[in-house]
């Protein structure tokens, strides 16, 4: 480790934090080091290994794929991709899937499809987005400026104009902030990077209907919350609203490099030939693997496991709050699930890593739960019993 962590140290880009540790393989829910000591994952890559690690529908697939053909470009057609392409849109309101690499650039084609969209209806004014505090969609410097968080943008100012903030959760706030200029309001159906924040059960149809209203487009930040992670395959599917575009990352080929910007026939017509592109979206390699994922996803059961699961994983997040004081709240749906602490969140999930369980911290005090969505019961309860250790010494 020393080897890897001082050549690491001196060859990479110094822009992440990492944990003293060098991960070798995964198998599943479990991670091991170069020293062979053993983790059980519940963060998943950030949200994206939903299928654990090393699973054999998406290995096989990925093996096949590589075999056979990786990369054309899309100036040709490929059959995973569309292929995929038909899964996706079958599986929810939209028409047209447009492919990239990552949940910043579906964010990105997300929001240069809704400024495209009222161009091409003579209202090239309509360009503004109203987005939400403490949102996070990325780093390029469209979605950094879409995101609710000062810390990110910090040294990069100016930021890109054409974004308004108001608070989440609130929709008077929406509609007092919505202008001839807005073309659409742009929010996570939960915020996930923002502290596991879950909105009331009207939010997002009352966000619906304010767009409707005033006509402007609703766009649904799924990078997270998608494939399954809150139970359902789509978060906004269990909140009673569907949006204009909806864009996916992550989870999605359960670790390969792939996003998607999802719209309706109608707001996708304004992607024509050379509006838009990208040399790696959507190639015949992440795609296979993301086809295997969404026939996994729907052959065994997941959805209602991230459900059960995660209701007893709740319950018992709730259990360690009644026992502790450091424990303010209990926070998320299905395995997207938060533990707001008042104590900062770091010394608990470095202690936790030690002792064999890896997790992160959102918004320095919330100790934040994305595992794959195998995870059982009994990985639970190992988690539990941890917390409850290293939480004892905050009482």
């Amino acid at each position: 480790m020393n080897n890897t962590k001082q050549l690491a140290d001196q060859v990479i880009a110094n822009t992440y934090a990492r944990n003293p540790i060098c991960l070798v393989k995964g198998q599943g829910v479990k991670l091991w080091d170069e020293d062979g000591k053993e983790y059980t994952d519940f963060l998943a890559g950030i949200a994206v290994c939903i299928l654990g690690h090393a699973h054999p529908a998406v290995t096989q697939a990925v093996s096949e794929q590589a075999a056979k053909l990786v990369h054309v470009s899309n100036l040709f057609y490929t059959e995973p991709q569309t292929l995929l392409a038909d899964q996706l849109i079958n599986s929810c309101f939209a028409d047209r899937v447009f492919f990239c690499n990552s949940g910043a650039e579906a964010n990105e084609a997300a929001i240069k499809m809704a400024r495209k969209y009222f161009s091409e209806k003579g209202q090239p004014d309509k360009y503004r987005v109203i987005a939400m505090e403490k949102s996070f969609h990325g780093r390029t410097f469209a979605t950094m400026a879409a995101t609710g968080q000062d810390a990110i943008k910090k040294g990069f100012e100016p930021m890109m104009d054409g974004f308004d903030h108001v608070p989440f959760n609130d929709l008077e706030a929406v509609e007092k902030a919505i202008t001839d200029e807005t073309c659409a309001v742009l929010t996570e159906p939960i915020q996930a990077e923002g502290g596991v924040m879950v909105p009331f059960p009207g939010y997002l149809p009352g966000l619906r209907e304010l767009c409707d209203k005033k006509g402007i487009l609703l766009i649904f930040d799924e990078v997270q919350t998608g494939m399954g992670r809150t139970g359902a395959l789509f978060a906004h599917q269990q909140m009673g609203a569907t949006p204009d575009i909806m864009t996916l990352a992550k989870g999605l080929a359960n670790g390969l490099p792939i996003g998607a910007a999802l719209a309706t026939e109608e707001v996708a017509s304004a992607f024509t030939p050379g509006a838009h592109a990208t040399t790696f979206g959507g190639t015949p390699l992440v795609t296979a693997a993301a086809r295997a994922v969404m026939i996994t996803l729907m052959d065994q059961d997941l959805l209602e496991m991230s459900i059960s699961v995660g209701d007893y994983f709740k319950n018992q997040l709730l259990l360690l709050k009644e026992k502790f004081d450091c424990v303010e709240e209990v926070r998320g749906m299905g395995l997207l699930l938060g533990l707001k602490l008042n104590m900062p969140g770091g010394p608990i999930a470095a202690k936790a890593m030690e002792m064999g369980y890896i997790f992160n911290v959102t918004q320095g005090d919330v100790l934040r739960f994305v595992p794959p969505l195998i995870i059982t019961r009994k990985d639970v309860d190992g988690l539990i019993e941890t917390l409850d250790k290293i939480l004892a010494d905050c009482r």
